[in-house]
């Protein structure tokens, strides 16, 4: 069966010597999202290691058994089941066998139109998994149909992925207990959603973390401790990666040179603005342009490979 081209790349992490995996996809061809089952994505779908991934992943397991590991948190499995792992989570599969069910991947830059949604993914990725209750049928239909538009690749297909996706996120929300429902309103949320929202407003990215604070009445380390208890990132971490968002979208959507995008989203200097975009991305900003515009795969090759050195 042929997959949207998906290149898996293991780095280890400089501090914990943790395996970090990466999703990449050619653009603008393909989108930053994959979807499949676990024999389609790949072995590492269910790799029995810890790890971490630079990407969300949502997963339904329909059949198997063994137990699913989060942040140090296991879970026996119990098919149908939800899981949910965000960026920077360190999760495994603990003597899983026979996994069956749907695989989702994609990179924040597939919500960017939605933060929202990456709230909510961050609240959903609390627990290592849980029974999708009466959201069973709706969400196995659903994952079926997000399957064969990136399958087929038909008009609007985008669209529909995006919209999906969102509405697989609250159909997943309704699967909470009532205790996770409370936390999810809690003052921590409430503080990191008004970070977001002024961070996604014009010029946010160009703001500080004392300014912020400021706005939002309470001093910096207060508010760096609730919005990590709220998204496990940092307020500085979330400006580098809104930062780093808004600059692919500049390169990509307009004719703005490398030093007017860098000077859009906060950079004085040029130099230091590229320094930053290749620090975050692996890449210079004019390879990240160039990339974008000249890439002529087919969309429709065959998926995940573990890295060439089989780290």
């Amino acid at each position: 069966m042929s997959q949207t081209a998906v290149m898996d790349e293991s780095r280890h992490a400089p501090s914990l010597d943790i395996p970090l995996h990466r999703l990449e996809v050619p653009l603008p061809h393909l989108l930053p999202f994959a979807i499949g089952t676990f024999d389609t994505i790949g072995a590492l779908s269910r790799a029995n290691f810890p790890h971490r991934h630079t990407f969300y992943e949502i997963v339904y397991v329909t059949g198997g058994h063994g137990a699913h590991v989060l942040d140090s948190i296991q879970r026996p499995l119990n098919p149908p089941q939800l899981c949910v792992i965000a960026p920077g989570q360190i999760h495994h599969w603990a003597d899983a066998e026979q996994l069956t069910g749907h695989v989702v991947l994609f990179n924040e830059d597939f919500l960017l139109s939605r933060p929202q949604d990456v709230a909510a993914l961050r609240s959903l990725s609390s627990v290592p998994g849980h029974a999708p209750g009466d959201q069973s049928q709706p969400i196995e239909a659903l994952l079926a149909d997000m399957a064969a538009e990136h399958r087929d690749l038909r008009p609007g297909y985008r669209k529909l992925l995006r919209a999906s996706l969102h509405i697989l996120i609250v159909r997943a929300l309704r699967t909470c207990s009532s205790a996770e429902e409370t936390a999810t309103h809690s003052r921590a949320t409430e503080v990191a959603a008004d970070f977001g929202r002024l961070l996604r407003l014009p010029g946010g990215v160009c703001r500080s973390v004392d300014s912020y604070a400021q706005q939002l009445g309470m001093s910096a380390g207060h508010l760096n401790a609730l919005v990590r208890q709220s998204t496990g990132l940092t307020p500085g971490g979330l400006i580098r990666l809104q930062r780093t968002l808004e600059a692919k979208r500049l390169l990509l959507a307009t004719q703005l040179s490398v030093r007017q995008v860098g000077s859009a989203v906060g950079f004085r200097d040029p130099a230091y603005f590229c320094r930053f975009f290749r620090r975050e991305t692996g890449m210079s900003p004019g390879e990240f342009r160039a990339g974008a515009g000249g890439n002529h795969h087919d969309p429709r090759i065959e998926s995940i490979a573990a890295d060439p050195d089989g780290s």
